[in-house]
């Protein structure tokens, strides 16, 4: 049989995140933004969970064209943009919309040959200092893209440092309100954080925020982009993927007993611990202290020691009827209905839900399920 450690994608609760921006900001159209291959779902498996989205938007060209593939007609939208000339032929062909942050982009844009004049989103840098134009040059690239046979619309967009946190987004909306102030096009500006803190807040009335576009990222996949401040459960977010294993071994400990390499856990007292078959090789955070949260039979426990490539250790006191071939879960829902947040278990290995999402191992085998 083979090894027992599975991911689950629950193509049920994409359609549920997806209803949750529509619900924050009804006047939208939605991205799902399935870039990393779908935070690591699949973008084919996930493919059915968020066909009811406005558009795609993501990477890589390998990417829009796996969703072409799938018989998706509507839009998608390179967020990065191209990387280099030629890639033009392909969104010509594929008919992708894509992001111009950069003079170099408009250059080959201009040298471009085209039968179909291609849609594109100008980005503006309005504070995050990663791409896009400074509100300085952003006019000027419009008037440059808009003198272009090759470009028949452009509409806007900007990305948010700080949707999540205390510092907020009213300093980036004003310089874009600025930047694209009487500029004809479709404005995109909230991502996961914005949609879900912002979007029914003070700035609603702004028609910057309230945009054409919104783009669901994190929260799509069952992650708060706020916690630990809130969890998915706050805001009516479901787990998208479980990943469960077995316990495939049990030790007794007597007091003094370590577990794992480096011995960086002591038994304080005589407890049974079980081993579940999952480590590091799988993507699991190998930075995981002792006491990272995991479920086994649907009861909250602890890791214990240190993560090694193919196996964790458990504390089993909580549930001392578990044994050789009882559930594990790492993240996501048990078979008695119980929910272990990825961000629980992200947060306590010093990281972001994005990460063990996006590191689940190829040799991890999936499934879908509803």
């Amino acid at each position: 049989m083979p090894r027992p450690i599975l991911a689950t994608v629950h193509t049920g609760a994409l359609r549920h995140n997806l209803q949750v921006a529509r619900e924050r900001a009804p006047d939208s159209r939605v991205w799902a933004v399935v870039k990393a291959d779908a935070y690591g779902h699949g973008i084919e498996r996930a493919f059915d969970g968020l066909r009811s989205a406005d558009g795609f938007a993501l990477l890589d060209l390998a990417e829009a064209q796996r969703l072409r593939a799938l018989d998706w007609r509507g839009p998608i939208l390179l967020l990065e943009g191209v990387f280099e000339a030629r890639d033009l032929e392909l969104c010509s062909r594929l008919g992708l919309w894509h992001t111009v942050h950069c003079s170099e982009q408009i250059d080959w844009l201009a040298a471009h040959k085209t039968q179909q004049p291609h849609k594109v989103f100008l980005k503006l840098n309005s504070g995050m200092n990663r791409l896009g134009f400074t509100l300085a040059a952003y006019r000027a690239a419009w008037a440059r893209l808009n003198a272009l046979p090759q470009v028949d619309e452009i509409a806007h967009m900007t990305h948010f440092s700080d949707a999540d946190g205390a510092r907020g987004i009213a300093h980036q909306v004003a310089l874009f309100e600025q930047a694209t102030e009487d500029l004809p096009g479709e404005r995109t500006l909230a991502n996961s954080a914005a949609i879900l803190r912002h979007a029914r807040g003070a700035l609603r009335g702004a028609s910057s925020l309230a945009a054409d576009w919104v783009r669901e990222g994190i929260a799509l996949y069952g992650s708060a982009p706020d916690f630990p401040e809130h969890s998915a459960a706050h805001w009516g977010l479901q787990p998208t993927m479980t990943l469960a294993t077995r316990v495939i071994g049990v030790q007794q400990l007597q007091p003094g007993d370590t577990v794992g390499y480096g011995s960086t856990f002591t038994a304080p007292a005589p407890m049974r611990i079980g081993v579940i078959a999952c480590g590091y090789a799988d993507g699991y955070p190998r930075h995981a202290p002792s006491g990272t949260p995991v479920l086994v039979d649907g009861v909250r426990t602890t890791t214990l020691g240190r993560v090694s490539m193919d196996m964790i250790t458990v504390d089993l006191t909580p549930v001392p009827d578990a044994g050789i071939g009882s559930e594990a879960v790492l993240w996501g829902r048990a078979a008695n209905g119980t929910v272990l947040p990825v961000d629980e278990v992200a947060h306590a290995a010093g990281t972001i839900a994005y990460e063990p999402l996006c590191a689940v191992a190829p040799r991890v085998r999936f499934e879908v399920a509803a």
